[in-house]
C-alpha cells in the first residue's frame, strides 16, 4: 500500500516540479531580455514617429549591428517567457468555481501576445537587414516594427482582465490568489490601454515613444511579471505542502 500511494504521488511531484522549474525560467529569461533592451538604441529615447525617412535610414545604416543583435535575442529569448505564463494558467484551473474557460482564454491570448511580439522583431530586423535601401521603405518598416510592438493591446487587456475576473470568481475556502491580485491585475490592464493610441498619434504622450504608450506599457508589464513571480512562488510551495510533495 505504501509502495501504491507513492506511484500516486508521482504525478503530484511532477506538477510542482514542472510549475518550480517553469517559473525560474521567468527571472532568468528576464535578465537576457533586459540585455537586449538595453542593446537596443532605438529605445534611449525611443524613435520619434515624426522623423524624417532619411533620418530613419541613417538609424538604422549607424546602428545595423547592435539592432541585429538586440532583436534575434528578443525572437530566441521573448518566447521562453510562456512558460512562467503557463504557470499562471495552471493555478488558474486550481481555482474553484468557473474559471477554466478564464484559463483556457488567457493561454490563447498569451500565446496571441508573443505572437505579436515576435512580429515587431522581424520587422526590426527587415529594416536592418538592407539599410541601403529606400529610405522611404525603411521608414514604412521602422513604423510597422513600432506599431506592433506598441499598439497591440487587446491580447494583454484580456489577459489581466481575464486572470482578474477569474481571482474574483475563486471563492472556495482557500483561493489560489489572495484577492489584492485581482485588483492589481484590473489595474495593469488599464495601465495597457493608452498604448492602443500609438498607431493613431505622432506626438505627445500617446505618441509610440510617449510616455503613457511605450514606457507604461513595458514598465507596467514588467512590474507585474516581478509581483506576479513573487506571488507564484508563495502559491506553489503551499500547493507542495497540501499536496503533501516538495516544490524544489
Amino acid at each position: 500500500m505504501h509502495v501504491l500511494e507513492q506511484v500516486q504521488d508521482l504525478p503530484k511531484a511532477g506538477n510542482i516540479k514542472a510549475q518550480w522549474i517553469s517559473l525560474w525560467i521567468g527571472p532568468a529569461v528576464g535578465i537576457v531580455l533586459l540585455i537586449a533592451f538595453a542593446a537596443f538604441p532605438g529605445f534611449w529615447p525611443p524613435l520619434s514617429p515624426t522623423m524624417s525617412a532619411e533620418e530613419v535610414a541613417d538609424f538604422y545604416s549607424a546602428n545595423t549591428a547592435w539592432i541585429q543583435f538586440s532583436q534575434v535575442t528578443f525572437n530566441l529569448c521573448g518566447i521562453m517567457l510562456l512558460p512562467f505564463f503557463m504557470v499562471i494558467v495552471i493555478q488558474m484551473k486550481r481555482m474553484a468555481g468557473q474559471s477554466h474557460v478564464f484559463a483556457y482564454c488567457y493561454l490563447t491570448a498569451a500565446v496571441s501576445g508573443a505572437t505579436i511580439f515576435a512580429l515587431s522583431n522581424i520587422f526590426f530586423l527587415v529594416a536592418a537587414f538592407r539599410p541601403d535601401r529606400n529610405p522611404e521603405l525603411v521608414m514604412l518598416l521602422n513604423d510597422l516594427a513600432w506599431i506592433v510592438l506598441v499598439a497591440p493591446v487587446g491580447m494583454l487587456l484580456v489577459q489581466f482582465v481575464l486572470l482578474g475576473l477569474a481571482v474574483y470568481f475563486d471563492d472556495g475556502p482557500n483561493p489560489v490568489f489572495p484577492r489584492w491580485v485581482g485588483h492589481y491585475c484590473m489595474a495593469t490592464a488599464v495601465a495597457m490601454v493608452p498604448a492602443a493610441a500609438g498607431a493613431v498619434f505622432r506626438t505627445g504622450p500617446f505618441a509610440w515613444d510617449g510616455v503613457l504608450t511605450f514606457w507604461l506599457r513595458y514598465c507596467a508589464l514588467a512590474l507585474f511579471v516581478i509581483v506576479m513571480f513573487f506571488v507564484l512562488r508563495r502559491t506553489i510551495i503551499r500547493q507542495a505542502i497540501d499536496e503533501g510533495v516538495t516544490a524544489r
